[in-house]
């Protein structure tokens, strides 16, 4: 623990766990027994505190009583695991749920069982990927079972002795718009590191899933953008139409590593998992120049890469207590949605500066700072502003002549779309069988359509949909040889019957619920 205790201490509880109402005699024997980091299993520990062994003295799962959305029996509440996993999921689930303040102390145990690393492989190959810094391939394990079966059992073994230690990142940059004007830095961890965090994440995300606030909606299971969406526009509704649209400066690499540490130990005293992350975050960067192929190793000081398996979880939970701030403790009662580091607080008029100034302090006190860029007040009633590819504007009813938040998908996202399409459907690619052209237009438009399906999305789809039937019409008439009638051929009865291309739903998403 010593190499991680100056990052760690934090004015909450002790790291031995919850002391209040305790016996000391009593906790010292118990971590004689299972002490930080020593191996006993959690399913144990919750087992025995819920037969009636509980350290605060009260009632263990006193709001598990019943079936609903905090019983931890919901099959989309994490990761898609093996029965034995889930179980031991919702036990960690229920135990923090019902238990705000209880600190984890015995979880690595549970990181090298064999069943859950090899549901973390099942996610690494789910999610391919690009090789690390060794240029070792996930495809290898995932077409051979018997070196499947070997390097789990040798990974197993490492992490039990405690030899694993994480190798360097590689880096790799990717343009951030489509006129390549911004890079992102993606850190790409080899697939050992990759498996070893997907169990680690598959032990935290129930935990911190308990905690997590309702309005944050990035990088977890069971949620969309529609339920972002749909809480603004709840919030418009109430009469909060003044909006702080604030997007962080490079969240993910200016994360300070020690604050994130203080903040996972609130939930986790477990000396092995927190040198698990400690490790993971001071892993070195590798950048390597592709003209020279030379490659350089930087230190990483701050931030979690993107890319990282765990990184998602971990941006999260540093933001977690700014969730919580705005939306339970603030006196001026505004509404925070927040999808990672894109974040919208809804004020009614005239408090929306103030709480831009508290935002900037809350950042700045915990080493964030705002895009001033992209950061901006808005007076909803109006001007239009948008959020995760969705356009917000006031507008009145041609029947009812109310006002009410119009929501469609905005014209940056329609472009973005039309794009995809326009490359798909290229001269490039006409010497290429129509049926597998129309299977990738196809992949495109429908992911297109499922994401922004949400609100007065019916006028936009209808538009383009005319626009991929017009742009398909054309590559196949010329494909062809301009040998065929373009609109009397190409009807559209014929694109979407003989060749397959995919019908768009042109009914607002609630009707079509609702049917």
């Amino acid at each position: 623990m010593a190499g991680v205790s100056c990052e760690t201490c934090d004015d909450g509880p002790s790291r031995d766990g919850p002391t209040s109402g305790t016996n000391p005699k009593t906790d010292e024997a118990e971590r004689v027994v299972a002490g930080v980091g020593d191996i006993r299993s959690s399913v144990d520990l919750a087992d025995r505190t819920t037969a009636g062994e509980r350290r605060d003295g009260t009632c263990p799962h006193a709001s598990q009583s019943s079936k609903g959305p905090d019983d931890g029996l919901r099959e989309d509440l994490w990761i898609k695991t093996s029965p034995k996993v889930r179980k031991l999921q919702r036990v960690l689930y229920r135990k923090a749920k019902a238990e705000p303040h209880w600190r984890f102390y015995s979880l690595y145990g549970d990181l090298y069982r064999m069943d859950l690393l090899s549901d973390a492989l099942d996610q690494v190959i789910a999610n391919k990927g690009a090789p690390g810094v060794d240029g070792y391939r996930v495809e290898t394990l995932a077409e051979d079972a018997t070196e499947r079966a070997a390097w789990l059992l040798a990974l197993s073994t490492e992490l039990r002795a405690k030899l694993y230690r994480p190798s360097p990142v590689r880096r790799v940059y990717i343009w951030k718009d489509a006129a390549r004007t911004k890079r992102r830095a993606l850190g790409i961890p080899t697939v050992k590191d990759r498996v070893v965090q997907s169990a680690a994440a598959i032990l935290l995300q129930p935990i911190w899933e308990a905690d997590f606030h309702d309005h944050s909606y990035a990088y977890r299971p069971n949620r969309r953008t529609h339920q972002a969406m749909e809480a603004i526009r709840e919030a418009l509704l109430s009469g909060k139409t003044e909006v702080v649209d604030a997007d962080l400066s490079s969240y993910f690499d200016t994360i300070p590593h020690c604050l994130l540490l203080r903040q996972v130990a609130k939930r986790v005293s477990d000396g092995s998992i927190l040198r698990l992350i400690k490790a993971w975050l001071r892993a070195p960067i590798v950048e390597e120049d592709r003209p020279s192929g030379k490659r350089r190793i930087l230190p990483n000081t701050c931030g979690t890469p993107q890319g990282g398996v765990i990184s998602p979880l971990l941006a999260n939970l540093y933001l977690d207590p700014l969730d919580h701030a705005v939306n339970d403790s603030c006196e001026l009662k505004p509404t925070m949605v927040r999808y990672a580091d894109d974040l919208l607080i809804l004020a009614r008029p005239g408090q929306g500066a103030a709480l831009r100034t508290r935002l900037q302090r809350w950042l700045d006190a915990r080493g964030l700072q705002l895009n001033e860029e992209k950061t901006r007040l808005v007076a909803t009633r109006t001007t239009a502003f948008c959020f995760l590819g969705f356009q917000v504007a006031w507008r009145q009813g041609l029947v009812s002549r109310r006002w009410y938040p119009h929501v469609e998908p905005s014209s940056k996202s329609q472009l973005k779309l039309r794009d995809k399409v326009r490359a798909v459907l290229n001269v490039r690619t006409r010497n290429q069988p129509a049926t597998a052209v129309i299977r990738s237009l196809n992949q495109i438009t429908r992911g297109w359509a499922t994401a922004f399906h949400y609100g007065h999305s019916t006028r936009v789809f209808n538009r383009q949909q005319l626009f991929v039937r017009s742009c398909l019409r054309r590559w196949l008439w010329r494909k062809y040889g301009c040998t065929h009638a373009l609109f009397e051929f190409f009807s559209d009865d014929r694109l979407h019957g003989q060749y397959k291309l995919w019908n768009w739903p042109l009914m607002a998403a609630w009707k079509q619920c609702a049917r």
